[in-house]
């Protein structure tokens, strides 16, 4: 693993790699999702700025929790250009967040709930459940799971 001096200003694709804990394939991906930038050095290899590192790891921070790319995306781009996001720009944009994660929480409580008492009657058969979904009248609305109401 390479190490990287506190006064390197820029630092190559392998380098963030090896600090954030993010696969250079992951880098670049998320690079040509406009999330994270680079410069090119005039050999065509990438350098990035020292403030990356902190965008990489509120991306796989939000990631974790289920936030879309997109809306990743969109909250960096409330971040300052040109130097590193301070405490207070960061507050910013968690705040975006906070009724989102709100209901993502309680959608969560909800399904873990709901599974408790379905486990618990000992069916499992959710096609032919007659409390979760009696005669199967899910179907009639298409495909996919209808007790969920994510994203």
């Amino acid at each position: 693993m390479p190490t990287v001096s506190w006064k390197t200003q820029e630092l190559s694709v392998g380098e963030v790699a090896a600090r954030s804990g993010v696969a250079t394939s992951a880098l670049r991906y998320y690079e040509r999702h406009g999330l994270i930038h680079s410069r090119r050095t005039s050999g065509n290899q990438r350098r990035y700025t020292r403030d990356t590192l902190r965008r990489v790891a509120f991306i796989r921070a939000s990631q974790r929790v289920g936030i879309s790319l997109d809306r990743i995306r969109a909250a960096l781009d409330l971040l300052p250009e040109g130097r590193t996001p301070s405490r207070t720009d960061w507050a910013r944009v968690s705040e975006e967040w906070r009724s989102d994660l709100d209901l993502r929480i309680k959608q969560l409580q909800e399904l873990r709930d709901d599974l408790d008492d379905c486990i618990g009657c000992g069916c499992l058969t959710l096609t032919s459940c007659g409390l979760v979904n009696p005669k199967d009248i899910a179907a009639e609305s298409g495909p996919g799971p209808r007790g969920l109401t994510c994203g």
